[in-house]
């Protein structure tokens, strides 16, 4: 019962239990690389000892700038297990942003994809790596990977390590403020990993193809290269080619079984699928996971009523990869199909392990499904602090040690979670409030649109009202009076925007949101229906 919770228990299974399972990775050059749990365990090991050949004490922190692929694979697991930090850098980020980050984790080895070279080199500057390794081409003082590969040991045994010490580092993508950062120990890791994949959520057996279009950088790719070594299912990493056709060609060829990603991403996989929906044998695909912001409802029935496609709602946040999954329960499986539909809009039950409640003004709020609250939760997962940001932490974890998301929620009885809104996106217009993932739903209902964002403006009269962004499908088109129209019977006539705005495509931040302060930027001083 002492044995510790560590990512070295992790992979010693699969490659003990499933050492023939497939791992498929697309190659720069668009090509697919086809290894084995086994193979990737050999390797790792000869990369743990080589990174302790540089001469890295426990703790150092080795950073990576990747896309999804094989090699970042193997350093998901081979830095922690050598008792090293992985820290896994966003390439989306602002350059002063990286810089910032890395300083902050103080990163001593940075790897990354010979792609990102480019971006390093507006980084050389204000960084001080010790050591910097090249996935590709490696010139000047730079070390090439496989050439680090090659010096490590085969029969290198891991060492002990304490459950309890920390694996990972991931940080926020700094919306709002600077990025912060989060400690991911190797037991949050272990019981993620096998909550995740207990039936009712992920539920992820050995038959299983996973691949997760959320990169590897943001979230820890929900932790889903871990959850398929611990059960043995097959791997498939799209590189950078997150495009609808090359995720749709791999989802076909691959024979995926279970996917995840967030709204953005599946808005253009549906509307290529409807373009060409014979086109691709997508009958294996169990899942569609959705996660990061609200998929709009019409969205959800898209996938389900055109494609026979099951898109399941989940939550969660760099905090703490997964929280929520929006599985049917067994008393809902027994329900209405409306009651079954509206459940399905929401973010879903929290995973086993993770505790929550929603703070409202006068307390906490009961869970009858429409009181308003700030959603906390706890857990094993849940970060305990931001690293070396007392003032921050302080302010978003309370006395009693649960972690305030920022999200305003109403909780069901049964325990479904429902996201109104994030607390700095909540409209208060008239003293009444505006849900903008609501009314974005509401939006994305019409067959020509393909984007649609809200945020809130001051308004003289009414303090705040809303205003939307809209971009269009291709060769497709309404005048804002004709989206207002559209809108009426969906939601309260004091909802409907004044303005709205229509853009080729809504800007998105690092990890693929709509980047709602860089509308609020934007489209302050500008009239309306631009």
């Amino acid at each position: 019962m002492d044995d510790e919770l560590t990512i070295t228990a992790i992979l010693r299974r699969a490659e003990q239990f499933s050492p023939d399972r497939e791992v498929v990775s697309r190659e720069p050059d668009r090509s697919l690389h086809r290894t084995t749990w086994s193979a990737i365990g050999g390797r790792v090991r000869r990369l743990a000892s080589a990174l302790l050949g540089l001469g890295l004490r426990p703790g150092a922190r080795v950073a990576t700038l990747c896309t999804s692929h094989r090699r970042h694979l193997e350093l998901y697991f081979a830095a922690p297990i050598a008792g090293l930090v992985l820290h896994p850098l966003n390439p989306r980020l602002r350059v002063e942003d990286l810089a910032y980050v890395a300083g902050h984790a103080a990163d001593e080895v940075l790897v990354l994809d010979e792609a990102f070279l480019p971006i390093y080199e507006q980084l050389r500057e204000t960084t001080s790596f010790r050591h910097v390794v090249v996935i590709g081409a490696a010139t000047g003082e730079a070390i090439s990977y496989e050439a680090l590969v090659e010096r490590g040991r085969a029969d290198w045994v891991p060492p002990d390590l304490p459950e309890r010490s920390t694996a990972l580092i991931g940080f926020t993508s700094g919306t709002t403020g600077r990025p912060k950062g989060v400690e991911f120990t190797h037991r949050a890791v272990a019981l993620h990993t096998l909550s995740s994949s207990l039936h009712g959520w992920l539920a992820v057996r050995d038959t299983d193809v996973l691949l997760p279009v959320v990169p590897m950088y943001h979230a820890l790719a929900w932790g889903w290269p871990y959850t398929a070594a611990l059960l043995g299912a097959g791997l498939v990493l799209p590189g950078p080619f997150l495009d609808p056709a090359s995720l749709l060609e791999l989802f076909d060829s691959e024979r995926v079984t279970l996917t995840g990603g967030v709204p953005t991403i599946w808005t253009g996989v549906l509307h290529a699928l409807d373009a060409e929906p014979k086109r691709y044998d997508l009958t294996p695909l169990r899942a569609i996971l959705s996660g990061g912001s609200t998929a709009p409802p019409s969205m959800i029935a898209g996938y389900a009523e055109r494609h026979g496609l099951n898109l399941v709602h989940t939550w969660g946040m760099s905090e703490l990869m997964m929280g929520a999954i929006a599985e049917l329960s067994a008393e809902l499986q027994q329900a209405d199909p409306e009651q079954q539909q509206r459940h399905r809009e929401m973010q879903g039950r929290p995973m086993p392990f993770v505790e929550i409640r929603a703070g409202g003004e006068d307390g906490f709020v009961a869970w009858d499904g429409e009181s308003l609250g700030e959603l906390e939760v706890r857990g094993p997962w849940v970060a305990r602090e931001y690293l070396a940001e007392p003032d921050a932490s302080a302010r978003q974890w309370t006395d009693d040690g649960w972690f305030r998301t920022g999200d305003i929620v109403t909780i069901t009885p049964g325990g479904y979670l429902g996201i109104a809104d994030r607390a700095k996106d909540l409209i208060k217009s008239g003293g009444e409030w505006i849900s903008t993932p609501a009314l974005e739903s509401a939006l994305a209902a019409h067959p020509a649109v393909a984007e649609a964002a809200v945020v809130g403006v001051t308004d003289e009269r009414w303090g705040e009202r809303p205003l939307a962004v809209i971009a269009f499908h291709p060769g497709t088109s309404a005048t804002p009076d004709e989206l207002r129209e559209f809108l009426l019977p969906r939601v309260a006539r004091w909802w409907l925007p004044e303005r709205i705005e229509i853009v080729a495509a809504v800007p998105k931040t690092a990890v693929g949101k709509f980047d709602k302060v860089a509308l609020r930027r934007t489209f302050t001083s500008r009239g309306a229906d631009s």
